[in-house]
């Protein structure tokens, strides 16, 4: 895909999208993003990394090329569908850069060839990218190259294959560990601080490097506040597992674990929560009610 006048319209201009979309522009795309009906924040975020609005999704179809979502996973197949009922006769690439299953994936491109709209399975790994290096997206897909030649300035990139799913699947796996373990953390110190043992607990795993005291209460915040979006990609990791013959018991309960948190978010959007949040704070703020 030629880089020069190349239009990509972005469907999610959250923490991650805004900041994808970022990177872009600076690589001297022009990206679009349909803000009708959306929130204060997100519009925020938006202009923040300089994306242009251009009020609807009717709209975003017609001008772009390429379409990147960049959703929460519980949103993925309704901007599918969006896209699918919106698109009219343009030939779109649909990139769905989602934190979900590799079946799901397929069903989304399923859903969207019937209207003419080919699907690049996508997924992002590490933090929004502020800075070169901390992000991958992997691609997959049998135009995988066309959206990994985009010029995400700073984004590495890496096209895993030609099959839709396997893009996906990455992460799936990752993020397994990823969340899975903050997850389990945030179990663990919540039991410890009902029991009364949260200063032994954290010195006893303080080898590991996941309790470091000084950054354990903003990495408790940031999951709270990120918890419900959570929910969902845990119920989609479970199903990656059980489609690769393996329990999804685990990962359903650590839906359970993050729809929990959720329910006792702090509140703070997850780029507005500092750097050093008092552990006790964060502790009493997640105790459950008994």
């Amino acid at each position: 895909m030629e880089r020069d006048g190349a239009i990509v319209g972005l469907i999610g201009a959250g923490e991650m999208g805004s900041a994808l979309g970022a990177c872009l522009r600076e690589g001297g795309v022009r990206v679009v993003v349909a803000l009708e009906g959306r929130s204060e924040r997100t519009r925020t975020l938006a202009a923040d990394a300089r994306l242009e609005d251009v009020g609807t999704l009717a709209v975003l179809l017609d001008e772009a090329q390429v379409v990147l979502s960049v959703v929460p996973p519980g949103e993925a197949r309704v901007v599918a569908a969006d896209v699918a009922a919106h698109s009219g006769e343009r030939r779109l690439l649909f990139a769905d850069l989602n934190a979900v299953a590799p079946d799901t994936t397929k069903e989304i491109a399923a859903s969207l060839v019937v209207v003419g709209v080919e699907t690049v399975d996508g997924s992002l790994s590490g933090p929004p990218p502020r800075r070169a290096g901390t992000t991958t997206l992997y691609l997959s897909g049998e135009r995988a190259g066309e959206v990994a030649a985009l010029p995400f300035e700073g984004v590495e990139r890496a096209v895993v294959g030609d099959a839709l799913g396997l893009a996906s699947a990455v992460k799936m796996c990752t993020a397994s560990v990823y969340k899975g373990r903050v997850a389990i953390l945030a179990q663990a110190l919540r039991a410890a601080h009902a029991h009364g043992v949260v200063e032994p607990v954290l010195a006893d795993l303080a080898a590991t490097g996941l309790a470091d005291r000084e950054r354990v209460g903003a990495t408790l915040s940031r999951a709270s506040a990120k918890a419900w979006r959570y929910v969902a990609e845990m119920e989609e990791i479970a199903r990656t597992q059980e489609s690769a013959g393996l329990t999804p018991d685990l990962f359903e309960a650590l839906a359970d674990v993050y729809a929990g948190l959720a329910s006792l978010a702090a509140g703070s959007a997850p780029e507005d929560v500092p750097d050093a949040v008092p552990l006790e704070e964060m502790l009493e703020r997640l105790a459950p009610s008994l």
